[in-house]
């Protein structure tokens, strides 16, 4: 059996999975955000081909992947805090990474530790073309409606995208054949990372904004410490992807400690939209103010209905709860996240680990001591070294 699971190829992951949804890079950022507002998909690819110009001859591939985390982060930039209307005009490709390519185009025949050596080396999403019997007219039927600026054709050809989380949950099918590995504790396996993204609760939720960045090219989050060091929540790129883009008003004036209670899937709470828009006034930030309406959750009944979001959206947005624009992801839709933080402890086993990032939707657990103090993370990344060093063993 061990010998059956290194014959597995990409393919075998793709089965079901449904057809890649992509953006054209000469798309503007204010396009990619209407985009992912009416989509399903928390992430949307962009690709290199423009579909709507008369070349068809431009080379069609995946240059990389943005998420309303991206967007928000941009507008949190200073030169755009004062006009975010006009921010909405750059194209897309500024919201890109320029140091790494989080996405992979791979071949269907590619073996399943080709997949976990790229992932291991950086690689965050899998672009694969998808092997169907269907003909394009047929599979073009069962999609639904087309979302605005997005197509699943490339030259006649669909992809897919695997995630990590897609791998370690194929692997955990058969995680018997891991033993005894999967059952030691993370601690002795050297996989707990200390390097971790972490900001004070009061410090400004504005100089989170470079860890913000690096936990959503890396899988992860940012811790949110007290000064003592211990865990009190977090602020994930995560739960960020299931607001729009009036968070970024309180990431420019909040607290990071204000900052979760105001992501939390429970909505804003009153007094604290009430400071953002004291604040923005404060700074002379009234063109923030304009472009989004800032509202509690109490007064959600003024945010959009379903039949709005199915619609072209309104460039300026209500921010009631911030779950209302979740999408699904790689298996199921995605949950709504709180700001509390999945936490484990060093003694944790492996597998314990793994099912409990699964269940939460999560790349990582965050690692802390019997006093709650933070001794680091667990990530993906590092189960998959792990299971790749086993695999070897096995080859």
């Amino acid at each position: 059996m061990a010998f059956s699971l290194l014959a597995h190829e990409v393919s075998d992951l793709c089965l079901g999975k449904p057809a890649l949804r992509s953006l054209s890079v000469s798309a503007t950022v204010g396009e990619a955000l209407s985009a992912l507002k009416t989509s399903e998909d928390s992430f949307i690819s962009v690709w290199s081909c423009d579909h709507s110009a008369k070349n068809i001859e431009d080379e069609c591939r995946c240059v990389g992947k943005i998420c309303m985390v991206d967007v928000v982060c941009f507008l949190c930039k200073d030169e755009n805090l004062l006009s975010p209307s006009s921010a909405l005009k750059s194209p897309v490709s500024d919201l890109l990474p320029t140091t790494q390519s989080l996405v992979t185009h791979v071949e269907p025949h590619s073996s399943l530790l080709e997949a976990i050596d790229l992932i291991v080396q950086g690689a965050q999403n899998l672009v694969v073309p998808i092997r169907s019997s269907m003909s394009n007219s047929s599979r073009r039927k069962l999609h639904q409606k087309p979302q605005i600026g997005l197509t699943t054709m490339h030259k006649g050809c669909e992809y897919c995208w695997l995630t990590q989380e897609d791998v370690v949950r194929y692997l955990l099918s058969s995680i018997g054949l891991f033993s005894p590995v999967a059952a030691l504790p993370i601690g002795t396996l050297g996989i707990i990372d200390a390097d971790v993204l972490a900001i004070d609760y009061h410090s400004p939720a504005s100089s989170s904004l470079p860890a913000i960045l690096r936990s959503l090219r890396d899988q992860t989050s940012v811790a949110v410490v007290d000064e003592n060091g211990a865990l009190i929540g977090e602020i994930s790129p995560f739960t960020l992807a299931c607001c729009d883009e009036a968070v970024a008003a309180a990431i420019a004036t909040l607290s990071s400690g204000d900052l979760m209670a105001y992501i939390d899937c429970g909505g804003p709470p009153e007094e604290i939209v009430r400071m953002v828009k004291t604040r923005l006034k404060q700074r002379n930030l009234e063109g923030m103010l304009e472009e989004f309406a800032l509202v509690s959750s109490s007064t959600s009944s003024l945010s959009f209905s379903s039949s709005d979001e199915e619609s072209s959206p309104s460039p300026k947005t209500a921010l009631s709860r911030p779950g209302k624009f979740s999408r699904s992801s790689s298996y199921s839709a995605r949950m709504v996240r709180r700001a509390e933080a999945i936490v484990c402890h060093p003694g944790s086993s492996l597998v314990a680990v793994m099912i409990q990032a699964i269940a939460h939707r999560v790349n990582y657990v965050w690692v802390i001591e019997d006093d709650c103090c933070l001794a680091g993370i667990v990530t993906f990344s590092s189960m998959l070294k792990i299971f790749r060093e086993h695999l070897q063993s096995m080859a």
